[in-house]
């Protein structure tokens, strides 16, 4: 804990240093103009009493043994700790409240910093995490200055890029949807900005805006042990087993129990987050099951394993601003802690321990959905950003049921012939491999509303929908471009943000039905579709009914993810680099 204060403290003082040096006038460099992961809990493995669940998660947890590989770069695997946001946001209802408890016979210890800065150590069975509002002797100003706004990470990340490219210092957030901000310790006052919101309004962009808030309390965390309420922003929590059943509210049913330790740490909208520091195999234990779903066949389950791996690290960038790496549902994986694992999990993740997929020598972006619809899409289908080579258009079926370098879905008439077929593909008895929709004019204009308000898009004063149609559609049949006719105008919405605008849509793969009534008026939409999710890469549900079929977990990688190697890890391999680096074969 000294060594982490004394980083800590050293790395502030970095900061400090660096931004002494950032000259005030610099707030552009030149004039180029240069951003989860979805699942369906499709099925709770081994239902039933939580009692009897977390007696099981303990007993595999101290008694697991499995096949591990004694190599180099495995161990170095072992060894990977990551850091997950478990509970995100903890503060913003005033009822939260998080208890923590040790298991039986074991104690927790809490580390934190007394009021002179000296490090203080309680031990206790259990602990509860509270919020207050702290009332101010004078209100603060809190202000950050946002440039983008986006409903994925992905894009958020290739928006902070092109901010990059010209000059400016940001960061990407999640206050709630994906945002990049102008980085707060560089642009750290009020005037500097100011200016630079103004410089680029000046450049015709309008899109940047100012949060302002002046707030009398804030949001202050406490905990109470042996009576004694401590008020601290942050602590460690370990336990002597390496073992913390974590439960939130006063009646939660399902408490989760988490392996390695915990930190309780402020983030960056106010709130709390508590960050679990886990193993990287301890945290697949906590992921696969949870992805892969009830039921997977064995080499489905190795698939699952690898990518989730490799997308653990390769992602390990998302939550920096906050001081963690991952979170812990369907924006990065679904990780619950040991709650409950698999025998059938833990023997592919001892098997495959240290193996990840990688594309010229680099981790590849792991990306996965529950249900591709039959046909994955690439990378810039879904999102901005260079493409991924091996995230490519495949149709996702065993056999041939479909010639996509004869028959392009770009056309309407070929994609509604493609949509409307439903056997043969490796998900075809799956119930959202094929959907139908409907919603009425007055639902699709509130929906619009609603996402154009939340994303601080203009024209959100319209009063009627007059029609809506598909203007853009890429060759793997995926919507790049919707428009709405509105009473005030036209709104265009592209890509994946079609689903964050409407409530109907469950992936880009599908196509518009108006409806009419009696008096041939239009009343509404059908959207017409296949999918769950963003489509991109492996499809959960397909790679088991091609590990049915005999595919091997390697065989059902290359498929999904064609020109791709599977590698242990080890130093030589490239965790993540700007993608614009990759080349097409």
């Amino acid at each position: 804990m000294k060594a982490q204060i004394k980083d800590k403290r050293q790395h502030r003082l970095r900061e400090g240093v660096r931004m002494i040096k950032i000259p005030c006038f610099n707030l552009i460099r030149g004039d180029r103009s240069t951003h989860i992961k979805d699942w369906e809990n499709s099925s709770k493995p081994y239902p039933g009493r939580l009692d009897q669940s977390f007696s099981q998660a303990l007993l595999m947890a101290l008694g697991l043994l499995g096949v591990i590989l004694l190599s180099p770069s495995a161990a170095k695997a072992r060894n990977l700790d990551l850091q997950v946001g478990v509970v995100q946001r903890f503060g913003e209802e005033p009822t939260d409240q998080i208890t923590l408890e040790a298991t039986p016979g074991d104690l927790l210890t809490v580390r934190f910093l007394s009021g002179q800065m000296q490090e203080q150590t309680l031990q206790t069975d259990s602990l509860k995490l509270e919020t207050t509002q702290k009332r101010l002797l004078s209100p603060i100003v809190e202000e950050r200055l946002v440039l983008s706004n986006h409903g994925t990470f992905e894009t958020a990340e290739d928006s902070a890029n092109q901010w990059r490219n010209r000059g400016i210092e940001v960061e990407i957030t999640q206050p709630e949807r994906w945002q990049v901000w102008a980085k707060r310790d560089v642009y750290r006052t009020p005037l500097l900005r100011r200016l630079l919101l103004q410089s680029l309004q000046a450049q015709g962009n309008n899109s940047a805006y100012l949060e302002t808030q002046i707030l009398p309390k804030v949001l202050q965390a406490s905990f109470v042990v042996n009576h004694y309420r401590y008020n601290r922003q942050e602590l460690e929590i370990s336990a002597g087993k390496n073992l913390i059943r974590v439960s939130k509210g006063e009646k939660d049913r399902r408490p989760r129990l988490y392996p390695g330790s915990l930190r309780f740490q402020p983030n960056s909208y106010g709130t709390y987050t508590l960050v679990n520091r886990v193993p990287l195999e301890s945290y697949l234990r906590g992921v696969v099951p949870h992805e892969i779903g009830g039921g997977a066949p064995y080499a489905a389950v190795e698939a699952q394993t690898i990518i989730a791996r490799t997308y653990a690290l390769r992602n390990r960038r998302r939550f920096s601003a906050d001081g963690y790496e991952l979170c812990a549902d369907t924006h990065c994986q679904v990780y619950k802690g040991l709650t409950n694992t698999w025998l059938s999990a833990d023997r592919a993740i001892a098997s495959t321990k240290g193996l990840v997929l990688t594309y010229n020598n680099e981790l590849v972006d792991a990306l996965y959905s529950s249900t591709t619809g039959g046909i994955t899409a690439p990378f810039s289908d879904i999102w901005n950003g260079s493409e991924r080579p091996y995230l490519r258009a495949v149709v996702d079926a065993p056999s041939l049921v479909w010639d996509l370098s004869k028959k392009s879905l770009a056309p309407e008439r070929n994609f509604r012939e493609f949509i409307n077929l439903e056997e043969g593909f490796n998900e075809s008895q799956r119930s959202i491999f094929r959907w139908r929709k409907q919603s009425s004019l007055e639902q699709i204009a509130q929906d619009l509303k609603r996402y154009l308000k939340r994303t601080k898009k203009p024209n959100a004063d319209f009063t009627e929908i007059k029609g809506m149609r598909v203007v853009e559609r890429s060759p793997a049949g995926r919507v790049l471009k919707l428009v709405v006719e509105t009473d005030k105008s036209v709104i265009e919405i592209k890509k994946n943000e079609v689903r964050s605008a409407f409530g109907p849509p469950r992936s880009t793969l599908f196509y518009l039905e108006p409806i009419y009534g009696a008096d041939q008026t239009l009343k509404g939409y059908a959207f017409v579709g296949g999918g769950f999710g963003h489509g991109v890469g492996l499809s959960q549900y397909g790679s088991h009914n091609l590990a049915k079929l005999g595919w091997t977990g390697k065989q059902i990688l290359s498929f999904y993810y064609p020109g791709t190697q599977i590698r242990t890890l080890n130093d030589s391999i490239v965790f993540w680099k700007a993608p614009t680096d990759l080349q097409m074969p």
